[in-house]
């Protein structure tokens, strides 16, 4: 009984490092390119993913099937771990590449090989892995820890050696070396020759559970609209995705055989109606709706995994089975980049903004598998001896234990976010004066290729800002999965209200922190006939019972004349429809005195925060109907490419009657303590700052009075 529970443990936590290692080299990969906006060959760090196709050639395959060189694998792919603490962003993609090729192969003969109950524990440990890294991810506000720190990565790859060890030494790793062992396994299956549709439905099921189903919070923000009216949060509304999941494995263990009269209608029109509606569904329903929908296709995408996953180690060739699923896998992971970097990639405009043609992929090639393989539950795909049953009976029992207990402690971690969350919505003193600042945010990693949350969410509470507003390259995209980082700021800080473009109707984001509550919002996509997709968000904020409009915006490039001309005009036109007291804050790719800077103040009807400062180029602060109190701009100290640009307001008590700060002053002491900005950026400073630390600079901070 205890090898069993150690076995289904340690598989578990094994297969949380494999989607560990395959979550993480994607975003490393698109880090290059997205630091250079262009292709820089590092992208050939791929073909990691391909490395069964070595153990399509015979000897190859009885090398890895090697007792030792299995165990030697199993220790890299854990070793590998350790990436995060390598010196600098090339070594950890090298690190890292390793990791998943190691990975991969002993996934691919682990599965392949042993016998019923050993490759039966092994494919349901990947499948609970990846609710292992669901729940950890939740205690983590949203992050992977083995990413997230030194100390928390240490820990992993201790625990993963003591895993990968008691694997080795407990006898799931010995077996004969015969060269037809790998035959006589298959054989002990309900095998079948199909390798290449398996290996295709197997790699797009995995592109699918990474793409929707990285975070429990994504559903949520697939769903997300506009104020009042936002559909679920992500807290505590993502814990029904995670029970969503969940119920998916369970449905898993019914027994198809016992059903008979309900085969042919359960899987053609549940499973073909089902999983096309509900992912149809989460990509042009919103709010409520598509949460729903998404929270469907959340059980049915974890009710097929074990069917899909019987079928595919079923097939006679296990290099080239899973060999074609990493081919998939990895084609439909650089086509969502693509559908989001269209205007950096070759042949993108071809792919601009088709991800519904992924999905509809992606969906086609599961059914089609599903519905033209044996429907039956993963233990009835391997012919289990009679002396076995009474294992495999416990082996489930142990499965749905450890699937209940992860289920459990992450709905448990929800639930302790979401208490300590509310606690910090709607407090502190009401106020007449608030701060806003604006951040080309990138996408959660530095210059130099590390996580830069913790230093952001740092940054953020530093500067004591109530508005923030973010551009985070690439959002949308699977690679990133970004979304959950800005779920991870909105909990580190203190911020009261996200609100952000929703991921089904934009690629290229914004986001909004608010510490005062978001009355209404509404999604605008600006022109873009040439470039890339340019968004907008028009919002009212309540503060103090005092309502202020804001509208942001992301232009697109600099070389897209006709672009950012006909988006500055729509810009101008919501800002002229605002409210008396109006902020905006814009990534323009214009320089001061432009014609696109022009039509925004002229045609908008609004002020610069500072119509002096002309060495500025894409960051900009506009206001009107309010006092201005100060402005400052923060050197990026290589947390991203751009600067901080922040600045102080006042709302008047009259409207009518009030004067606006026309005197601008740079020693602090000239104006009350309560509008200076924080010391801690140090004092005034002409130029650039150069050093790698947060400063004030730019021939700034500034105070009007």
């Amino acid at each position: 009984m205890f090898p069993l529970w150690k076995a289904v443990l340690s598989e578990s936590f094994l297969g949380y490092i494999s989607w560990c290692l395959y979550h993480a080299l994607p975003p490393m990969i698109y880090y290059f390119p997205l630091q250079t906006l262009a292709l820089t060959g590092l992208e050939v760090f791929a073909v990691a993913f391909f490395s069964p196709i070595f153990l399509i050639i015979g000897p190859f395959w009885r090398l890895a099937n090697n007792k030792y060189i299995l165990a030697l694998l199993r220790l890299t792919m854990v070793g590998n771990l350790a990436s995060y603490q390598a010196p600098n962003a090339s070594i950890r993609l090298f690190i890292l590449a390793a990791g998943v090729s190691s990975s991969l192969l002993v996934q691919t003969v682990t599965w392949w090989s042993g016998n019923s109950l050993q490759r039966f524990i092994r494919i349901w440990g990947f499948m609970l892995g990846k609710i292992m890294l669901l729940t950890l991810r939740i205690w983590y506000t949203s992050l992977n820890p083995v990413w997230s720190s030194q100390s928390a990565n240490t820990v992993i790859l201790t625990i993963g050696f003591i895993a990968a060890v008691e694997r080795i030494y407990s006898g799931g790793d010995r077996r004969k070396q015969e060269a037809n062992k790998t035959g006589n396994a298959v054989r002990e299956t309900v095998s079948h020759p199909h390798w290449l549709l398996s290996g295709i439905a197997f790699g797009s099921l995995m592109f699918l559970t990474l793409w929707i189903f990285g975070e429990v919070s994504l559903i949520s923000r697939w769903a997300v609209s506009g104020h009042p009216h936002t559909g679920p949060d992500p807290n505590p509304y993502g814990g029904t995705v995670l029970l969503g999941l969940a119920h998916g494995l369970m449905l898993s263990f019914w027994s198809w055989s016992s059903i008979i009269y309900l085969t042919v209608t359960y899987s053609i029109l549940f499973y073909s109606f089902t999983g096309l509606a509900s992912s149809a569904g989460l990509l042009y329903l919103h709010t409520w709706s598509a949460a729903i929908a998404g929270n469907i296709l959340a059980v049915f995408t974890m009710c097929v995994w074990p069917q899909l996953a019987g079928r595919f180690v079923s097939c006679l060739h296990p290099g080239k089975a899973m060999s074609t699923a990493m081919f998939a896998y990895v084609l439909e992971l650089f086509f969502c980049v693509w559908c989001t970097a269209y205007k950096f990639v070759p042949g993108g405009i071809y792919f601009r903004e088709s991800s519904h043609l992924l999905l509809g992929f992606i969906m086609l090639c599961i059914g089609v598998d599903f519905l033209t393989g044996p429907k039956k539950e993963l233990s009835s795909i391997f012919e289990v001896k009679s002396n076995q049953k009474p294992l495999f009976r416990k082996s489930k029992n142990y499965i749905k234990l450890l699937l209940w207990l992860f289920v459990g402690v992450g709905l448990l971690g929800l639930g302790l976010r979401y208490k300590t969350y509310q606690k910090k919505l709607g407090q502190g003193v009401p106020k007449r004066d608030f701060s806003a600042m604006i951040w080309p945010f990138r996408f959660a990693y530095d210059n130099e290729g590390w996580s830069n949350l913790e230093g952001s969410a740092n940054l953020l509470n530093q500067t004591g800002n109530r508005w923030f507003v973010f551009w985070p390259d690439g959002l949308s995209s699977v690679t990133v999965s970004l979304l959950l980082t800005f779920i991870c700021l909105v909990h580190t800080c203190d911020a009261c209200e996200l609100q952000n473009v929703t991921v089904s109707l934009f690629s290229c984001r914004i986001m909004a922190l608010s510490r005062y509550p978001i009355v209404k919002s509404t999604h605008h996509l600006l022109p873009s006939p040439e470039g890339e997709i340019a968004p907008a968000i028009s919002m009212t904020v309540n503060f103090t019972g005092k309502l202020v409009d804001f509208v942001v915006a992301h232009f697109g490039n600099e070389e897209e004349d006709l672009d950012r001309k006909l988006q500055a005009i729509v810009v101008s036109n919501l800002l002229k429809t605002s409210s008396k007291q109006v902020v905006f804050l814009g990534y323009i790719t214009s320089a001061p005195g432009s014609r696109d800077y022009t039509e925004l103040i002229e045609n908008g009807n609004v002020q610069d925060i500072d119509s002096t400062d002309h060495d500025r180029w894409c960051s900009y602060i506009m206001y009107r109907g309010v006092i201005r109190l100060g402005y400052a701009r923060i050197s990026h100290a290589g947390l991203s490419d751009s600067e901080v640009q922040m600045a102080k307001f006042r709302i008047p008590d009259h409207l009518d009657s009030y004067v606006d700060n026309d005197r601008t002053v740079t020693d602090p002491s000239q104006v009350p303590e309560d509008i200076h900005f924080n010391p801690r950026f140090g004092s005034y400073k002409d130029g650039h700052n150069y050093e790698h630390i947060h400063h004030f600079h730019m021939s700034t901070p500034k105070y009007f009075k």
